[in-house]
């Protein structure tokens, strides 16, 4: 055994700097770690105020148009928490198309099934279209009709043509009915009448993106109906 003062002192000095380290070790195990570690639970959202805010960037832009960037963008939401609550692109669109036609298209639905004959039905779709399509707070037009612009995705541009011929059947149908119940002339062309009647709406609706007023489209619905065939009455 060594009695050399110097050679004790070191091994005091390493036995103390190894016990620091253990500590060290203790304390980034406890305590140091909880900087690394997120805080609460992770941001959540409103799922109907996200699907609104998809609903208005599908129909001001179109399908093809809005990329799941744009979504994730204007939803403020993460593309994981988009995918997770509605599904892919498409599948978000189909939700936004129902409500869309649930909020904001369901005019001809109800017109067709309160008024009492074809012409007031008709009448009345395309003065309330005109009020729909150029009210503020909202782009203008029919996100059915626009939205399938320039779409190169063949099931989202088919299904909705599938709304919009869906549309013409139901008018040429009321108007076959009325027909049959003398209302209109026998010789009526029931399928060109009812695809006019489309034409004015889809007209109509691109009108209000190009900027035609309420009062302007009034008086296109106005002349659409003065060309309709009279038998009887048209309110019924």
């Amino acid at each position: 055994m060594v009695n050399d003062d110097g050679t004790a002192k070191a091994e005091g000095a390493a036995a103390a700097a190894t016990g620091k380290a253990v500590a060290t070790g203790r304390a980034t195990a406890t305590g140091g770690s909880k900087k690394g570690r997120p805080r609460g639970r992770p941001r959540s959202f409103d799922r109907e105020t996200a699907l609104e805010k998809a609903l208005l960037a599908f129909w001001e832009h179109g399908y093809e148009a809005t990329s799941v960037s744009d979504l994730t963008r204007v939803m403020d939401i993460g593309a994981p928490s988009l995918y997770a609550a509605f599904g892919d692109k498409r599948s978000l669109f189909e939700e936004v198309v129902h409500v869309y036609g649930t909020r904001y298209g369901s005019f001809t639905d109800r017109a067709l099934a309160e008024e009492p004959t074809a012409w007031s039905a008709v009448e009345r779709t395309l003065r309330e279209a005109a009020t729909a399509y150029t009210e503020p707070g909202h782009p203008h037009g029919c996100l059915v009709v626009h939205a399938a612009a320039n779409c190169s995705t063949p099931e989202v541009e088919q299904s909705l043509r599938d709304r919009r011929n869906a549309n013409i059947a139901a008018f040429e149908s009321r108007i076959r009915a009325d027909v049959a119940a003398g209302v209109l002339p026998p010789d009526t062309d029931s399928a060109a009448l009812a695809r006019h009647t489309g034409a004015m709406i889809q007209g109509m609706s691109q009108q209000a993106r190009d900027g035609a007023s309420r009062e302007e489209l009034e008086a296109v619905a106005e002349i659409a109906m003065s060309i309709w065939p009279r038998t009887g009455t048209h309110t019924g």
